[in-house]
């Protein structure tokens, strides 16, 4: 017989044990009450007081462990693999393998001692202090557990639930095995009415709200936030949006020479520039403006710029923004071409164009030297930014203001 079904077998045999005792306690309570006045008083404020006790307690346990266990964080068992090892595990099986089971026994053992505890309680507070007082008995046992069973120990269990997390792993482990019979009825259950359906904990928009609220609360930056907040729009984004459009790209035909293209890269100081024959419809690929100068350098100034030419990427409009830089990084590539539905060129998209959405501004290399277009880049680009929706540095937004704040040569 193997593990599982010796702790199912155990399960049955311990809810019948306890299915007997309670029996058998309440024919003891039942023939003791016969017994005459004085025994029976005695025996009625005993039961009482044991009745309202072990509800109390029963309840305060089950709340302070479901607190721990919701508590419990992958990161808190990550970190716990090393040095305690068998609690990681035994931890991770409760709160991620069997949670289901976890609080379900929990709530399990809650539920009865709710209502044991109610009936047993209600029954002898009615032969002690007599029916007119049920009422306020009834209110005073109502305080009780709210206070005593359900705010205290679950904000014990949030608060201290690192110090209890080993303790309460073992309690619960113990339940699971005591109220198996139970649990399995439960579980039965609850597939009925789920059918499969599987229930997501948290959606996107509420990761990108929960950004929001941790930098409110400190624990988060500015900077972290909106950059977390930027990561998960990153599919909605797409190549069309972020690139340079086919109107403003600068590019060199496949006849120009490295004299040509010199007077080119002089007046637009781009790291690269695509190459093609007739329009961008034909690119064939894009030349380095290192390897330019390397071959102006070298004198070679009838070279074509053909000679020179890389293989340039080509990806769809529609792509979005996670997968572009999955490719960019994978093929250690900068630059490509987008292409429309029909196999058009629409502009050109560049990892520095990627980053610059995930970081929420833009990047303003060493060639920009001139301050008025700095700030007109930036300006520019957080209008784009911000009608895309992405999250924006406060400071990266310049005004017509600040674009004009040029120093002028001194006389």
């Amino acid at each position: 017989m193997d593990v599982k079904k010796r702790r199912a077998w155990a399960a049955w045999v311990i809810t019948g044990l306890c299915a007997a005792g309670g029996a058998m306690a309440l024919a003891a309570e039942e023939s003791g009450a016969t017994a005459g006045p004085a025994s029976a008083g005695a025996s009625d404020v005993a039961l009482l007081v044991a009745y309202v006790l072990l509800a109390l307690l029963f309840s305060f346990l089950c709340s302070v462990a479901e607190a721990v266990l919701l508590s419990i964080t992958p990161a808190f068992i990550a970190g716990l693999q090393e040095t305690r090892p068998r609690r990681a595990a035994l931890l991770k099986e409760l709160k991620q393998e069997r949670l289901d089971q976890s609080l379900a026994a929990i709530l399990t053992l809650n539920t009865i001692a709710h209502t044991v505890g109610a009936i047993g309680s209600g029954s002898k507070a009615t032969a002690v202090f007599g029916s007119a007082w049920f009422g306020v008995f009834s209110a005073v046992m109502t305080l009780l557990i709210l206070f005593l069973s359900e705010i205290v120990p679950k904000t014990i269990g949030a608060v201290y639930w690192r110090s209890l997390a080993g303790v309460v792993a073992r309690f619960v482990r113990a339940l699971i095995v005591m109220m198996y019979p139970l649990i399995k009825v439960s579980e039965l259950l609850t597939r009925m009415v789920s059918r499969g359906a599987h229930v997501s904990v948290f959606s996107r928009e509420e990761f990108v709200a929960m950004a929001g609220v941790g930098e409110q609360s400190g624990h988060l930056n500015a900077r972290e936030s909106r950059i977390i907040r930027n990561l998960f729009r990153m599919n909605t984004l797409t190549a069309r949006d972020v690139m340079t459009p086919r109107t403003v790209v600068i590019g060199l035909e496949r006849g120009v020479t490295v004299a040509g293209a010199m007077d080119e890269i002089s007046a637009h100081p781009f790291s690269r520039l695509p190459v093609y024959e007739e329009d961008l419809d034909r690119a064939s690929g894009f030349v380095m403006r290192d390897d330019l100068l390397l071959a102006a350098a070298r004198e070679a100034l009838d070279t074509p710029v053909e000679s020179l030419q890389r293989p340039l990427l080509r990806v769809p409009a529609d792509m979005a923004l996670e997968p572009l830089l999955d490719t960019f990084l994978e093929r250690r590539l900068q630059m490509a071409l987008v292409v429309g539905e029909w196999g058009g060129t629409e502009g050109l998209v560049t990892l520095e164009d990627v980053v610059e959405t995930l970081l929420g501004m833009e990047i303003v290399d060493e060639t920009d030297r001139v301050p008025d277009m700095q700030a007109l880049a930036r300006q520019q680009w957080t209008k784009r930014a911000r009608a895309l929706g992405i999250e924006v540095l406060p400071e990266a937004h310049a005004t017509a203001a600040e674009s004009e704040t040029v120093r002028k040569p001194e006389a």
